[in-house]
């Protein structure tokens, strides 16, 4: 089957940091469903395990996790899927991505893709509504339809997750929204999507919360650059407030977060895949509740930018503009 996958960690603007291969394709675990590939998206992990992990054994690499497409098989323990079933997912970190014709996923972690959307549409979606999900209502525990009269800080609102989390934070809790972004069409994008006020993340925050009337805030969601913000951060919170960090900081001095008592969460979404924790399958569910807004038109996707198909040269692209750091929504691609 076809797949893009790596031989070797090299810079994107290298021909061969992502290359056309043909590799075999995978047989169904018991709880596998194996899914035809109709669309992926590209996420920041992509860009950081082509970095970081040298492929094994002399096998490529496959990147993607994000995907939309058709159940072909199910393996012996699946209950939840049929053949011809269009399905959405993340998929598990430590197994191959979903950059290639057919993949094989754990049931647990799909749900029905929402029927409103297009392919390219959907695969914008499941790895960054699990994360934004998770951190919001599992990390920083926020309850639903709850937080009122409670102000929630983003850190990157105009990225993947970011655009998500505005989304499920207006439309699930009552809590007050402010986003940062740097430049006018991302200040935009976040006004779009929802958010009560956008300052930018490039100035310091406590000063522009103070003049947009917010002051100090209860929940901060630090979704990119923890490390430069980190301290900015800590005093724009409130005594006894919660922070969340999804990125690959530097060392941060903790000892910070002392004299106010504040909380850290950590929110990894491939946690519950990697360890086979025992509520693996809250994943599957949370993807199919997303679902269910995107099709009652409460929540939109939040793709913004249509890379073609599903080939090397494309995927090169990709990741260049997500390391490039000007990245708006979602990068999508399509078809083999």
């Amino acid at each position: 089957m076809k797949a893009v996958g790596y031989r070797q960690s090299l810079p994107i603007d290298n021909p061969l940091a992502l290359e056309d291969l043909e590799i075999a394709a995978p047989a169904a675990r018991p709880h596998d469903i194996v899914v035809r590939v109709k669309a992926i998206s590209v996420n920041p992990v992509d860009t950081k395990i082509r970095a970081r992990r040298a492929p094994t054994e002399g096998k490529p690499e496959i990147l993607g996790w994000d995907a939309v497409g058709i159940v072909e098989t199910c393996g012996a323990a699946v209950t939840r899927f049929k053949p011809g079933d269009r399905v959405y997912y993340a998929g598990d970190i430590t197994r191959p991505g979903t950059n290639s014709e057919l993949h094989a996923v754990d049931e647990r972690i799909a749900a029905l893709a929402p029927q409103s959307l297009d392919d390219e549409q959907a695969a914008a979606l499941p790895l960054t509504s699990i994360t934004a999900y998770e951190l919001l209502f599992d990390r920083l525990g926020v309850p639903k339809q709850g937080g009122a009269g409670q102000t929630l800080l983003i850190i990157g609102g105009a990225g993947g997750v970011g655009s998500i989390l505005i989304q499920l934070a207006r439309e699930l809790t009552q809590l007050q929204v402010v986003a940062t972004a740097s430049r006018p069409e991302t200040r935009q994008w976040c006004f779009d999507l929802g958010a009560h006020a956008v300052i930018d993340h490039r100035q310091p925050l406590a000063v522009q919360l103070e003049s947009a009337g917010f002051g100090t805030v209860d929940l901060v969601a630090s979704l990119t650059q923890s490390q430069l913000h980190f301290d900015s951060i800590i005093e724009s919170l409130k005594p006894q407030g919660h922070l969340a960090l999804i990125d690959d900081p530097g060392p941060l001095d903790i000892m910070k977060l002392k004299p106010k008592s504040l909380a850290l969460h950590w929110e990894f979404m491939y946690t519950r895949s990697m360890f086979q924790t025992e509520d693996m399958s809250e994943q599957g569910q949370l993807l199919a509740e997303i679902a269910a807004l995107i099709d009652a038109g409460r929540i939109r996707s939040t793709v913004n930018s249509r890379f073609g198909r599903i080939n090397a040269e494309n995927l090169r692209r990709a990741h260049a503009l997500l390391e490039s750091g000007k990245s708006q929504g979602k990068i999508v691609l399509a078809g083999f």
